[in-house]
């Protein structure tokens, strides 16, 4: 894995223009899909239940970078909702905070999920350009040249699942 990731922001924001809290595992990957055991199915249907977002996975290209409010992907345990968006090749996922399940679903794939407690809709909108070097917990604007709220440290323990390509790829020590 690169220790730098790059690409086009898609802020989840609501109609007043903050960020969207508490966006549930349902939200993400609605259950009447779940079905869909293909993992390169499943991207067709990210963020379709949530309500002004129904076209993202049609309008998402791979290296892009999802960015959220707190509590992303509480609820469930649903799988899916972390593979929908590796379906569609998004880079990473940075929100203030995560739901526990998801965030270790995340980690255990070996995709890229940082949370960036002090993250608003000042620093970053839909569109913007952003540079992450994940391993220093740095991240830029680079459509506005400016530095980004600090993102949470990755532990030793993420970052070596990460780094190996998931939970399932390391070699037992």
């Amino acid at each position: 894995m690169q220790s730098v990731i790059s690409g086009s922001a898609w802020v989840l924001t609501a109609s007043d223009g903050e960020l969207i809290n508490d966006v549930d595992t349902d939200m993400i990957f609605h259950n009447r899909h779940l079905h869909i055991t293909d993992v390169a199915q499943m991207g067709q249907h990210a963020l379709g239940n949530l309500a002004g977002w129904q076209d993202f996975a049609m309008r998402v290209r791979p290296g892009d970078i999802v960015i959220a409010g707190a509590n992303l992907g509480c609820g469930s345990s649903r799988q899916q909702a972390v593979d929908c968006f590796r379906s569609l090749g998004i880079a990473a996922v940075v929100a203030v905070s995560f739901g526990a399940i998801y965030f270790r679903n995340a980690v255990n794939t070996g995709w890229p999920v940082l949370a960036c407690p002090t993250l608003t809709t000042a620093a970053v909108a839909t569109g913007d350009e952003v540079e992450i070097e994940w391993p220093r917990g740095q991240w830029r604007n680079v459509t506005r040249k400016a530095e980004l709220p600090p993102l949470k440290p990755v532990s030793a323990v993420q970052l070596e699942i990460m780094r190996a390509g998931g939970l399932f790829a390391m070699r037992p020590s």
